[in-house]
C-alpha cells in the first residue's frame, strides 16, 4: 500500500510539470491618448494645403465686363490711363497684394514669357481697390511699387488692328508677406522674375480678370 501511494504521488507530480495550470492573460495597458499629429510637429490645416490653402478672390473693373473689350481710354491710344479695379473675397489678414497685367498673346524672349503691361507689388493688405489713373513713379504714396515693360508706370494694350484681338490678363494675388524687391535697378523682366520668385510660398488668395483689345483700323 505504501508503494502504491508513493507511485501515485510521483505520477501526480509528473502531470503537474507536463501540464502547468493555465495562467491569466497578461494585462495590456491602454495607450495614452495622443494629440492630433502624434504629438510632434503641428500638421498643416486646410485639408492638407497648408495655412488654409489659396482663396478664390473676385476681381472686377467698372470699365468693361470680364472678358469684354478694353476701352481705348485704358489703352495706348488713350494715353495709358490705368483702369479702376476692385477686389473681394481675399484673406482677412493679407499683408500685401500683387497685381500683374500681361498680354497672353504677345510672347517675348524665348517665348516662355509675355509682354508685361503692369506689375504693382506691396499694395497694402487692407486695400480693396485701385482707383483709375494711378500716376507713374517707381514708389507710390501708399508704399506700393510698380513697373512695366516701358518703365515705372501702367502701359496700356496696343494690339495692332491687322490681327486678332489680344487677351490681357489681370491677376491679383493676396500674400501673407511683403516683397523686398526694388522697382529700379533691374530690367522689367528681371524685376518681374524677382517678384514672382519672392511670392513663392506666400500666396493666400488669387483673382483673375480678362479684357481684349485691338487697335481701330
Amino acid at each position: 500500500m505504501r508503494a502504491l501511494a508513493l507511485f501515485a504521488l510521483i505520477v501526480a507530480a509528473t502531470g503537474a510539470i507536463q501540464n502547468p495550470p493555465p495562467q491569466p492573460p497578461p494585462t495590456v495597458q491602454p495607450a495614452s491618448p495622443q494629440p492630433p499629429g502624434g504629438g510632434g510637429a503641428a500638421q498643416p490645416q486646410g485639408r492638407g494645403r497648408g495655412r488654409g490653402g489659396i482663396q478664390i478672390m473676385t476681381l472686377t473693373s467698372a470699365a468693361w465686363p470680364d472678358g469684354g473689350p478694353i476701352p481705348a481710354k485704358h489703352a495706348q491710344p488713350g494715353r495709358d490711363v490705368s483702369p479702376p479695379l476692385a477686389w473681394s473675397g481675399g484673406p482677412d489678414a493679407a499683408a500685401s497684394h500683387v497685381l500683374i497685367v500681361h498680354d497672353l498673346d504677345a510672347p517675348v524672349g524665348t517665348g516662355l514669357d509675355d509682354a508685361l503691361h503692369w506689375l504693382v507689388w506691396n499694395i497694402p493688405g487692407p486695400t480693396k481697390a485701385l482707383a483709375e489713373g494711378v500716376p507713374p513713379g517707381a514708389t507710390l504714396p501708399d508704399g506700393s511699387r510698380q513697373i512695366s515693360m516701358t518703365g515705372p508706370n501702367y502701359r496700356g494694350p496696343a494690339a495692332p488692328a491687322s490681327g486678332p484681338a489680344h487677351h490681357y490678363i489681370f491677376e491679383l494675388y493676396a500674400l501673407d508677406a511683403t516683397i523686398d524687391v526694388a522697382a529700379v535697378g533691374m530690367s522689367p523682366a528681371q524685376t518681374r522674375a524677382a517678384v514672382m520668385a519672392a511670392m513663392s510660398g506666400h500666396v493666400r488668395g488669387k483673382g483673375v480678370y480678362t479684357g481684349t483689345f485691338k487697335r481701330t483700323p
